[in-house]
């Protein structure tokens, strides 16, 4: 039964794992210096060009995961990304005891999205990808 979900599933799995960032890109995009600001506060050196990289990184990476080029890469690089933020941006070990829970859950939301995507990078992107079509021709 699961072979024959082999590529629906693929493809579903990499449709919802792009939906998580291609609205956070284009978000840093359109409101830039906010996000500016943001990542700012998270303490990351040079905001502007960090925030820049992870605006490329979120569209490129998801436009790939959609279409299926470039998937294993893609999915490293998100994830890797994934894994540095949540360390900058959701480090419950450093927040005061009424916001742990929150950043904690987030914190290990993001390692299990890296799962997900190494789980991807391992694996690739499955036969209803550009991936696929490149690899038959």
């Amino acid at each position: 039964m699961f072979n024959t979900l082999q590529n629906p599933l693929s493809l579903i799995g990499r449709l919802l794992l792009a939906s998580l960032f291609l609205p956070a890109g284009w978000g840093k995009l359109t409101a830039f210096a906010g996000s500016v600001g943001y990542t700012a506060s998270g303490g990351v050196p040079m905001p502007e060009v960090a925030t820049a990289i992870a605006l490329v990184i979120e569209i490129v990476g998801s436009l790939a995961l959609i279409f299926g080029l470039g998937t294993r890469w893609a999915a490293l690089a998100l994830a890797f990304f994934t894994l540095v933020a949540s360390f900058f941006f959701h480090a419950y070990w450093a927040v005061p005891a009424n916001q742990v829970m929150v950043a904690q859950l987030l914190f290990f939301k993001n390692i299990a999205v890296v799962g997900g995507l190494l789980t991807l990078a391992a694996w690739g992107a499955g036969g209803w990808s550009l991936d696929a079509k490149r690899a038959a021709a």
